[in-house]
């Protein structure tokens, strides 16, 4: 459909199964040339939390009026609602898990519907398929012009599922944070941000330590790190990040998202901005 809004996939499916493709098929056959992007189809299986923050990290990049179609529902069938909204002038489709809790804190939305008028999924929903039945379809029926609102109920953006956003805060003159996200090449993006993330990595007396093992060097590029050796630098999402130049940190280390990071001599400031 010439000059309709693209439409980002963001699933665990995979590539291995049919699921991302039939989804994609059930929109074509909706709204014919719509443009469909695979933002990724790799979260891992059933973790709501690491899509959310992939979603965070990519969202804005899209053109205004882009259909995030995301589909990352252990709770497929259940009594949890099927959701579409707007906010930071794109729209959102998918379960109402918590998936959409950092696009939220960004963007307050300025309207959101259940999905619950089947005139707009396919005959007969699986309950096990919603990503194909229901989030598909509506997704499809937005990139047609569909208004949200006919879509479904209006429900109240407060009663959206959130999740707390993870933010560092103070031990004393001790930092603690977490590892938020691995990507695929095993470095480790914390939730240390912004002036604080600066400043661990401009004072020379600050120090930072995952998996029990202190991080002293600094790196601005990944070319310039040390190699075989853990370094620090600033993420392409603002946050601080633990890497290892041509290798993985996560493997040398030993560390997964959840971990606790500590640092030290970093001065009190800014401690719970809200994420980027």
């Amino acid at each position: 459909m010439a000059g309709s809004p693209p439409i980002a996939l963001l699933t665990d499916f995979g590539s291995r199964d049919g699921y991302p493709g039939v989804m994609k098929g059930v929109i074509l056959g909706i709204a014919p040339g719509a443009a469909l992007v695979d933002l990724t189809l790799e979260i891992a299986s059933q973790d709501v939390a690491d899509a959310a923050w992939v979603l965070h990290t990519a969202w804005r990049y899209f053109p205004l009026g882009t259909i995030f179609l995301c589909v990352v529902d252990p709770g497929v069938g259940s009594t949890r609602r099927p959701v579409a909204l707007t906010a930071g002038g794109r729209l959102f489709v998918g379960p109402d898990n918590g998936l959409f809790s950092y696009v939220l804190a960004a963007a307050p939305p300025d309207e959101a519907v259940a999905l619950d008028d089947p005139r707009f999924y396919l005959p007969d929903p699986s309950a096990t398929f919603h990503g194909r039945d229901i989030f598909a379809p509506c997704a499809a029926h937005l990139a047609r012009g569909i208004p949200l609102g006919k879509l479904g109920s209006a429900i109240a953006v407060a009663s959206l599922v959130t999740f707390a956003m993870p933010r560092p805060v103070w031990q004393g003159d001790m930092l603690q944070g977490q590892v938020l996200h691995v990507d695929r090449f095993g470095n480790l993006i914390t939730d240390v941000a912004g002036a604080l993330a600066a400043a661990l990595l401009t004072t020379p007396s600050a120090r930072l330590a995952v998996a029990g093992r202190d991080i002293p060097a600094r790196a601005h590029t990944f070319a310039e790190g040390p190699e075989g050796e853990p370094f620090l630098l600033a993420d392409s999402s603002g946050h601080l990040a633990i890497a290892v130049r041509n290798g993985s940190a996560a493997a040398l280390l030993g560390a997964r998202r959840g971990d606790e990071v500590i640092a030290s001599g970093v001065p009190h400031e800014r401690a719970d901005e809200p994420p980027r």
